[in-house]
């Protein structure tokens, strides 16, 4: 087994959970916000809030691929510092939005300089090879959700503490703020460039001398553990060598179900490696990935809409519980992915975790209409109603974000996995994020403006939105079983593909 770079996984760990607070700080008082601003009325908040996700979300998917790609040509390490420092500014501004169109400006510049979704998974690849990959891409959904504790529970808490000012919404928006200029900071000093090779450096990069010197320190190269296919888990001297044999890169390459086998090893930027790039295998896990993010969006949009809005359609619950709730669930998902989940992929593998996890959104967007609210009467005329809303929106929430953790980091391996080259990572999981970034731009969107419009349906009203994305997700979840190829699952796990 290869040791894991801890020092490079540390620091990505804080650049991830620095923008993961920050980001998850925003849901518990958005409807609030929103319905704050003149010219917005209840009834609409719903939609509002769906359209300012998918504007996010747009932005990011104009942009994934360019960060991803750029990352390919000058190196993943000034694109994170790049994309965090503007992220870190689009913070700063959100505070002081008063109007609606300022914070969907503001939102639209966050998805365009938000990279890091795509750079940070390719450096994991690079750091790890399939001998010890599990253990590292298990860390980055944990961050994740340590971001959705802290996160909501900061923006929960800390609204209005500058309301005395006219900005009630400023102070969990400076905090995620100095969280990003502290990362940018800190892996400007001690993170190291992990693309080991790439494309000749343009010209307009030579001009800037803070890209021209990162991009220097990867062309010079890091020790990149992260190779193709059977050669992930041999040591570093045997890949390089192994890379250096052009012919035997061809027939590796091969074994990612191209048919046209060349003697020259495949750069990202061929024609060819496109071809092999977008195989049978990698069209329906990205297509999978799509659903997932989809179906993982809407639930996030949905319920701080569904939580707070007006009953019957709504629960009516503020934004402090909003916040709690969420952070409650994320402990319980650390707790399981601490210390269940790697047991438990070690038994399924990569593919029937990550299917699992599309049928959990299903089982629990079906649920979510039906929890109870805070007036009605107990279930069995036990205890108080307040208490079982609570507890039944904990269990849902919780089996839904063990199935975003869990399906994250089952996904995350097997789009490393089904790479074709190294060389091509950067461009796959751009790919990746920016199939994301569409199901997360019209899920929101989506998913407000049938809850607003479910305000109008009597009964049950709410269960046309959570019902839709609930048959999305079983669609989803079909679709997984076409996913198969070779070297798709994790050696370090014990488990053996059949």
């Amino acid at each position: 087994t290869t040791p894991l770079p801890i020092k490079q996984l540390a620091l990505l760990a804080l650049l991830s959970l620095s923008e993961q607070t920050a980001l998850n700080s925003i849901s518990p008082y958005l409807p609030e916000m929103i319905e704050s601003f003149p010219g917005i009325s209840h009834d609409q908040v719903g939609l509002y809030v769906g359209l300012l996700a998918s504007a996010f979300a747009l932005a990011q998917l104009a942009t994934n691929l360019l960060w991803g790609y750029l990352s390919d040509i000058i190196g993943r390490k000034p694109v994170m510092l790049l994309g965090t420092l503007l992220l870190c500014f689009c913070f700063a501004a959100f505070g002081f939005c008063t109007r609606y169109f300022h914070i969907l400006l503001v939102h639209i510049a966050m998805g365009l300089f938000n990279g890091n979704a795509a750079v940070v998974p390719t450096c994991l690849g690079e750091l790890t090879d399939r001998s010890n990959q599990s253990k590292a891409f298990t860390w980055l959904p944990v961050v994740y959700s340590l971001g959705s504790i802290t996160g909501p529970a900061l923006g929960g808490l800390l609204v209005g503490k500058f309301a005395r000012y006219g900005y009630p919404f400023l102070a969990p928006n400076i905090l995620g703020a100095s969280l990003l200029a502290l990362s940018v900071v800190v892996l400007g000093i001690w993170f190291d460039e992990t693309l080991e090779e790439q494309a000749d450096i343009p010209n307009w990069v030579e001009r800037l001398p803070w890209l021209s010197s990162s991009t220097k320190q990867a062309h010079n190269g890091s020790k990149r553990s992260w190779s193709s296919s059977e050669d992930r888990v041999a040591d570093n001297e045997q890949r390089e060598a192994t890379e250096e044999d052009a012919g035997e890169e061809s027939s590796l390459l091969g074994e990612h179900g191209d048919e046209n086998n060349n003697d020259d090893p495949k750069s990202s930027h061929d024609t060819t490696t496109w071809r092999q790039l977008l195989n049978r295998t990698t069209i329906v896990l990205l297509s999978t990935h799509l659903v997932f993010q989809l179906s993982n969006s809407s639930f996030n949009s949905l319920y701080p809409i569904f939580a707070s809005g007006k009953t019957p359609t709504g629960r009516d619950l503020h934004a402090d519980v909003i916040g709690v709730s969420l952070s409650v669930a994320g402990i319980f998902t650390i707790l399981f992915q601490l210390f269940l989940f790697r047991p438990l992929k070690s038994h399924l593998g990569n593919v029937r975790s990550y299917r699992g996890s599309l049928l959990g959104f299903a089982i629990t967007m079906a649920l979510m209409p039906f929890v109870g609210y805070v007036d009605s009467n107990p279930p069995f005329g036990i205890g108080d109603s307040k208490i079982w809303l609570y507890l039944e929106i904990g269990v849902v929430l919780i089996i839904k974000n063990i199935c975003a953790v869990g399906g994250l980091s089952s996904v995350m391996l097997l789009i490393t996995n089904s790479a074709p080259t190294h060389a091509s990572l950067g461009t796959l999981n751009g790919i990746a994020q920016t199939l994301s970034a569409a199901g997360r731009s019209v899920g929101p969107f989506i998913s407000g403006g049938l809850f607003t419009l479910s305000t109008h349906v009597q009964p049950k009203g709410e269960a046309l939105a959570w019902g839709l994305f609930a048959g999305v997700a079983l669609a989803g979840w079909l679709l997984s079983f076409a996913i198969h190829g070779e070297g798709l699952e994790s050696t370090d796990d014990g488990y053996e593909e059949e």
